[in-house]
């Protein structure tokens, strides 16, 4: 008992009271930081800082108007554009005319020597304080903060990455995918959503153009990516196209069509089908004659009329074969047709039949299609030889 009422009376002295409140204090500031940069707090410390830092640019402006200029207050309301609400950014503004107005005071009049407040500064100041409130506005009206919109721009070009890995395969096969959007931008309208089917037996793979191209398809190829991603393998091969059409038309884009390629690959027995819905033909390698093999199913655009039907083209690939799905922006240009574009990449394949295809799909679409200004994807799967290198799952 005695030392329980030591401990309380310890707990009670100031110092103790004293190492609470910092703690509370501390606690309460790291919430509100963590709130403001998650963009759902209160944006009252951003706007403490910049206040405080009018004042400091004033005073050194008055000291040292040469070194410190009076236009260095666009520095604040930058970052308060950046940073702050409209109704906060107003009085952001209120203070930085003010601070205007006590140089300008303090300085003199413009005409009688340098480094005063001109109306050329006036009018910058003014100006980025303006775009700064159009930013603000546009952000608030987005509900977005500028805090949050790289990360979810980082963050849905990740779902996409994820959502086109290819899954492992057995011993005895390797498959790749390169994918390169359009104008070097990290959003592209080719996407690839791929699972093992049938207790893991079956390798469904489809391969997905949408109209457009970076980021104009990006946003909508994220959609579909996610939504093709669901009805794979939860439906019947046959029956995923019919249902992936359906499910553009009922988005009623105005550039809502797109063209897919769909692979059904037995892997204990190297047969596959391969459905299409307006898209490129496959191409197979056939290891007994080293000849390419255009492998052309029937189907229209995905998303341009109801109860469409897809018809697949049936193949095997046998050990040494490899079968190469594409997108149009790799063999077709304004300059190109694709007949002559799928004889340059076949050409440029062959020189891979020898040494293998590992590593391939980068390498082709730089040699292929490296400046075109097109979203361009390559997917190869590869059935190992028994000459062949050790195989990669």
């Amino acid at each position: 008992m005695a030392a329980g009422r030591e401990r309380r009376a310890e707990a009670d002295t100031f110092t103790a009271r004293l190492k609470k409140q910092v703690h509370r204090v501390r606690t309460g500031l790291r919430r509100s930081a963590v709130d403001y940069f998650r963009g759902d707090g209160s944006d009252w410390v951003a706007l403490a800082g910049l206040l405080l830092t009018i004042p400091v640019i004033a005073c050194l402006t008055l000291m040292n108007s040469v070194w410190c200029s009076p236009a260095l207050l666009v520095l604040p309301i930058v970052a308060g554009g950046l940073l702050l609400r409209p109704s906060s950014l107003l009085g952001l503004y209120a203070a930085a005319a003010t601070a205007l107005i006590v140089e300008s005071v303090k300085l003199g009049p413009y005409t009688e020597g340098p480094s005063r407040v001109t109306p050329g500064i006036v009018l910058v100041v003014a100006a980025c304080g303006f775009f700064g409130l159009l930013i603000a506005q546009f952000r608030s009206r987005v509900g977005v903060p500028w805090r949050r919109g790289g990360t979810m721009l980082f963050d849905l070009r990740e779902r996409i990455r994820v959502q086109s890995k290819l899954p492992k395969l057995p011993m005895g096969w390797h498959r790749e995918m390169a994918l390169r959007p359009a104008g070097g931008q990290s959003f592209s309208g080719d996407f690839v959503v791929a699972a093992r089917t049938n207790g893991g037996r079956t390798l469904e793979v489809v391969l997905t153009d949408v109209s457009g191209k970076g980021m104009d398809a990006g946003s909508r190829a994220l959609l579909l990516s996610g939504a093709f991603g669901g009805l794979l393998g939860s439906l019947p091969p046959h029956a995923f196209l019919p249902a992936a059409n359906g499910y553009l038309l009922r988005q009623d884009w105005d550039e809502g069509f797109a063209t897919s390629i769909h692979l059904v690959l037995d892997l204990d027995s190297g047969d596959y089908e391969l459905f299409s819905a307006g898209h490129p033909p496959g191409l197979q390698l056939s290891a007994g004659s080293g000849r390419w093999e255009e492998k052309a199913a029937e189907g229209p655009l995905l998303g341009v009329y109801d109860g469409a039907q897809f018809d697949p083209v049936k193949g095997s690939l046998r050990p040494g074969d490899v079968l190469m799905l594409f997108t149009d922006g790799l063999v077709e240009t304004s300059d190109r047709d694709i007949v002559e574009g799928i004889d340059r990449l076949t050409g440029e394949a062959d020189r891979y039949v020898a040494g293998g295809f590992h590593g391939a799909a980068w390498h082709l679409i730089e040699a292929v299609a490296k400046d075109v200004n097109d979203d361009r994807a390559l997917l190869l799967i590869c059935r190992e030889g028994a000459t062949t290198g050790p195989a990669t799952v």
